[in-house]
């Protein structure tokens, strides 16, 4: 059944054209990922919906109740965005819709409100549309993948990482038809050249022969079929499909201050750090180390104080060591560094230590090409000025990177632009993220703040999933034990005689269980 239908659909922001739609459906039960630049239209398509296409032309049909999950501030009042996201989820499922859309909806939550709000929706039955930049979340939840591409919405079955497998085939069949061009345009320029050249020859008599004048017509003729041929084989040349050449990724060398006086050396040290905000104890006597070259992600929930502790080394405060060649470069999308009067390219240089082919080179890998680089930062986005503002701080004088939340409010395109940059970086990095997929790519090491203290672990992000997860177990299945032992204790009892207490704890216990088996 269609719950969803849109036909002839044409939208544009002012004189802008977003995309347009021939025809597209929607299925009951299936999860839609909107995935697109940044401005692309992703969350006007969830309001178009969500109208019914009030205002726009062509039609849309929608057969079933709709909520919509606007995106979110960061805090609203007393309610963090978390919670806030929790209690309008909360507050959607309450009114039981054939249809959710979700914009933004893990946008400012930690991994645990994640968690749940994956578990809610996959036990709802509806239909799910949803924006999100949170490529674990389109993973676990989307069936289908819609990509707003130059104007158009393009369908692939399957979640985020089966659309990005089938972007890397079409972009190896784009590299094959670019090489199939290439020879047959070099086969047909050298074959005109061969051309042109025999018919300059077919004049002239062979060498040491006298030909007869009656000959001579002869030649003529074959040197006019040898032109012909040669326009025949330009227009060949002419008439094929031009194919562009697919870029490559250039790969960017940084020679990076201090770095063979730094190497294999402790950078940074914490010992028996602590905080407060007001009364609370935020953290107590935490202690971790790090080497030159580690890339750590900082984990941990929302006002665990990840920066909080940024913001305690960068002070140098008491407990912290840090080696007098270490040079911090600290990230929080704080615009300010940027001259809005003047260019991309003269922003980025005006504190780099790199040379401007490697400037250049990392404004390119975040979509900034060609004349690109000269338009003054006054006239980008918000998101392209976060970018400017890290390749900024990327080749800068620094050494040892702390990045609190890099990704925020960015594209898809420039997250995985941001991640595959660091992946490269030979300097020191510690970072704070709650996209999974980020640290997944970019950590080799973890860091979790919980409870008031401070785990250091050793391990990928997903060896440090795996311990986590057997430690729940092992910890579920010796609180199922005792459940279970209780239980044949209370069972005993009440063969011999049953009361409302004896009955009212069985229940409870029942419960307790059940919620465990479920957290599973």
């Amino acid at each position: 059944m269609n719950v969803i239908q849109l036909k002839d659909i044409n939208i544009t922001f002012g004189d802008r054209l977003l995309f347009e739609v021939d025809h597209l459906t929607i299925h009951q039960g299936e999860r839609i990922g909107l995935v697109g630049k940044n401005g692309s239209g992703k969350s006007t398509l969830l309001q178009v919906i969500d109208t019914k296409g009030k205002g726009i032309t062509g039609s849309i049909e929608v057969n079933g109740t709709c909520v919509l999950l606007p995106q979110l501030k960061e805090q609203i009042g007393h309610l963090s965005g978390g919670e806030l996201t929790q209690k309008i989820i909360n507050e959607g499922f309450e009114k039981k819709p054939d249809i959710f859309l979700a914009d933004e909806p893990t946008s400012h939550l930690d991994l645990a409100f994640v968690n749940k709000i994956e578990q809610q929706w996959k036990r709802f039955r509806g239909t799910l549309v949803v924006v999100s930049h949170d490529r674990e979340f389109l993973d676990r939840m989307c069936t289908k993948i819609w990509a707003i591409e130059e104007n158009k919405i393009r369908e692939y079955k399957g979640n985020y990482s089966e659309y990005l497998a089938q972007k890397e085939l079409e972009e190896r069949k784009k590299e094959a038809a670019y090489e199939e061009f290439v020879k047959k345009t070099k086969q047909l320029e050298a074959a005109i050249v061969e051309k042109e050249r025999r018919a300059e020859r077919a004049t002239k008599a062979p060498v040491g022969q006298n030909v007869p004048g009656i000959l001579k017509p002869y030649y003529a003729n074959k040197q006019k079929k040898l032109r012909k041929t040669v326009k025949a084989m330009e227009s060949r040349l002419e008439q094929l499909d031009v194919v562009d050449q697919p870029r490559k990724k250039i790969p960017i060398k940084m020679m990076l201050p201090d770095a063979d006086t730094l190497k294999g050396k402790t950078v940074l040290s914490v010992e028996q750090l602590s905080t407060t905000v007001g009364t609370r104890m935020l953290w107590e006597n935490i202690s971790f180390r790090i080497q030159a070259g580690d890339h750590v992600a900082l984990l941990g929930n929302n006002g665990s104080g990840k920066t909080t502790l940024f913001q305690k080394v960068l002070a140098k405060e008491r407990g912290v060591s840090v080696s007098p060649n270490v040079k911090f470069g600290y990230f929080s999308q704080n615009l300010d560094v940027l001259n809005e009067k003047k260019s991309i390219l003269v922003n980025v240089k005006s504190t780099a230590v790199q040379a401007e082919d490697t400037c250049r080179t990392v404004l390119a890998r975040l979509q900034f090409l060609g004349e690109d680089v000269f338009k003054p930062v006054s006239v980008l986005s918000g998101g392209e000025r976060v970018k400017v503002a890290f390749a900024k701080l990327f080749v800068s004088d620094v050494n040892f990177l702390l990045l609190d939340e890099p990704t925020n409010y960015l594209d898809l395109d420039a997250v995985e632009a941001i991640e595959n940059l660091l992946k490269e970086y030979d300097g020191t990095l510690v970072f704070i993220s709650h996209d999974r997929r980020f640290v997944q790519q970019v950590a080799k090491k973890i860091m979790l703040l919980e409870n008031g203290h401070l785990e250091f672990y050793p391990d990928t992000y997903d060896a440090f999933l795996n311990r986590r997860i057997e430690a729940v177990r092992n910890t579920t299945a010796e609180e199922v034990m005792l459940i279970e032992t209780r239980m044949v204790e209370v069972i005993g009892k009440m063969s011999i005689a049953v009361t409302e207490e004896l009955e009212n704890e069985f229940q409870e216990l029942v419960a307790q269980k059940r919620k465990i088996v479920e957290s599973l």
